[in-house]
């Protein structure tokens, strides 16, 4: 394959490969059956050897940890029970000396209401850091009731207001969260300068970027109005309207940027639900003139959601749906923007059982096929731990009461107090669960067969259950595989991966910055597109059967494939027709090469 091609907007962020970590479930190395950052220490040859190259940490700060860590008390301390400071300098020196990178979670949309700064704010009115978070006096009733001073609901438990009254000051403060985080102000610039502050501080002590919480949140409407009923039968309503994307959004970015992030050399991606309009995309991820990097957006996730429902839904979706959603963010690239892209991450369950079959017949195919669709596609890639053993959802036999997350307790609980025991109501609300819960992206991850997976010491008991197919998914097993430069029927999904992205970086102008375009009039099963390089020479192409029945695909009119490089059934897949009519399997994904290259050999 020809790999002369030049792109003259190259960027290190870009041609990097994220991986993240949640760290009280990655490894476990004093026996308390949480995970801590020595645990993330002692695993950086495996992830290197993967083809990892920059390290994101879901937060580590000090936090009562009432949303695992979302909530922070301390930007510049540490959670104990995941090791000190020391910790993470001896973690950045590690990283550095193998030529790798980190990224920390920066959370600055809210902080717990144990931080110092809301302590102080809950003081009284006239506190001096009062005016730091978002204080509304209440509304009254036709009876005479106090009522929040808006209709909001909370967003991790929408039977619950978004405001938390305070009979301290009689008033209430905006946690969109939950009552544990409070909203920090940005409209005061006292704030923004401690933002500011926490930032310099973390990139100069060796971070190379951020992924931005939730950052799109920052600037809300100050009139804060009621939200239109979108569920009436509830009795609070979805304020995002108001209080995401907000008229002065850019301008805080903007002031970061220019202040401090412009200062260092770092990656940049804003976490940003709600945001649908691609105007405003492109004005926060444009080339030179944007905010950010990038952004984490939502529309993939959200093909199999009932938006009036929220996360605890499930619609029927559809290749031609998922089809467009990818045509539409690549086609930003094209007009200056950067994508990031993602199937998993801590709060979404895990993508083998969301978007294929994660039974033991199907699970391998499924995960290769996943791997396959992201690692074409142009973009930063995020891989999220144990998406590269093709780890799955939580045994549908689990109860309950093995959910740790605030979101799925809330969801559960209020299910318990509309409907009885044994109800179909109860055991569809389980189903849900089991199918979209973040617990399932939580559990602990699996490095052996040996008791707890190897997660924590045998005897402990791990914060978490660990998934109970440990003993035949787990890193142990396929490492041992050995390096699949053989074509085996037998590659386990980890040693795929690490061939996929060896091949996704030797053909970077390809694969990373190449043209996209969508093959239409497929099988309805059968995601198909092209990429090319700018040069016009190299011409890759990704197919894909969503399906678990076999799907025929037949190769576009005028084009022959010289090599089949990766496939979901490896030397099966690789010996498919170079021409005209293919015959997929369940959960087949193919890449191959057409006019003048060959990867065969990559």
């Amino acid at each position: 394959m020809d790999t002369r091609c030049k792109k003259s907007d190259r960027r290190w962020w870009k041609e990097s490969v994220v991986y993240q970590v949640y760290p009280a479930s990655f490894k476990d190395t004093n026996g308390d059956g949480l995970g801590n950052i020595n645990g993330i220490t002692a695993k950086l040859d495996y992830l290197l050897e993967l083809g990892v190259d920059v390290l994101w940490l879901s937060p580590i700060y000090k936090s009562p940890q009432k949303d695992m860590g979302y909530d922070i008390s301390d930007y510049y301390d540490i959670h104990t029970p995941f090791g000190t400071m020391d910790d993470v300098y001896h973690l950045i020196a590690e990283l550095k000396r193998r030529g790798m990178k980190l990224v920390m979670d920066l959370v600055v949309n809210h902080t717990s209401t144990e931080h110092p700064w809301f302590v102080d704010s809950a003081l009284s009115k006239d506190s001096a850091r009062r005016n730091w978070y978002i204080w509304r006096p209440p509304k009254y009733d036709q009876e005479g009731n106090r009522q929040p001073p808006n209709n909001w609901a909370c967003l991790l438990d929408d039977s619950e207001s978004a405001w938390n009254y305070h009979p301290g000051t009689d008033e209430y403060y905006l946690s969109l969260f939950s009552p544990y985080q409070a909203d920090l102000n940005w409209e005061d610039p006292r704030v923004r300068g401690e933002v500011h502050e926490i930032a310099r501080f973390w990139l100069e002590t060796g971070v190379s970027g951020f992924r931005m919480d939730v950052i799109n949140l920052i600037s809300k409407d100050q009139r804060f109005p009621d939200a239109e009923i979108m569920h009436p039968r509830k009795k609070y309503q979805p304020g995002d309207k108001y209080f995401a994307n907000g008229a002065r959004l850019s301008e805080y970015l903007q002031e970061l940027k220019r202040d401090v992030l412009s200062k260092y050399d770092v990656l940049t991606v804003g976490e940003m639900p709600f945001l649908d309009d691609e105007e405003q995309r492109l004005e926060i991820v444009k080339a030179e003139e944007g905010c950010l990097d990038m952004i984490f957006t939502f529309e993939t996730i959200g093909l199999d959601i009932v938006p009036e429902e929220g996360r605890f839904s499930f619609r029927p979706w559809s290749v031609d749906e998922l089809g467009k959603v990818i045509d539409r963010s690549q086609s930003m690239i094209t007009q200056m923007g950067w994508e990031s892209l993602f199937c998993e991450n801590h709060d979404q369950p895990r993508s083998v059982s969301r978007w294929c079959d994660d039974s033991d017949e199907h699970r391998v195919a499924g995960s290769k096929l996943l791997c396959l669709m992201q690692i074409t596609l142009t973009g930063t890639l995020y891989v999220y731990q144990g998406e590269e053993l093709g780890m799955r959802n939580m045994p549908a036999k689990w109860g309950p009461e093995e959910y740790k997350d605030i979101e799925s307790i809330s969801y559960w609980n209020w299910v318990c107090s509309k409907w009885p025991e044994g109800s179909p109501e109860r055991e569809r609300a389980k189903d849900l669960l089991r199918l979209k819960a973040r617990d399932n992206a939580r559990t602990p991850f699996q490095w052996d067969a040996t008791s707890n997976g190897g997660f924590c010491p045998a005897g402990v008991k791990p914060w978490m259950r660990v998934n109970d197919d440990y003993p035949i998914v787990n890193a142990a097993a396929q490492v041992a595989a050995g390096k699949a430069n053989e074509r085996t029927v037998l590659v386990p999904p980890y040693r795929f991966w690490q061939r996929a992205l060896e091949i996704r970086k030797r053909y970077a102008d390809l694969f990373i910055y190449g043209t996209f375009e969508l093959i239409k009039d497929t099988h309805p099963t059968v995601l198909a597109f092209m990429k090319s390089c700018g040069c016009g020479s190299d011409v890759s192409i990704t197919v894909l059967n969503f399906s678990g029945k076999e799907a025929e695909f037949v190769v576009p009119a005028g084009y022959q494939v010289r090599s089949w490089a990766l496939g979901s059934y490896d030397s099966l897949s690789t010996e498919r027709p170079k021409e005209g009519l293919i015959q997929l399997l369940p959960w087949e994904g193919l890449v191959g090469c057409l006019y003048k290259g060959d990867i065969e050999g990559a």
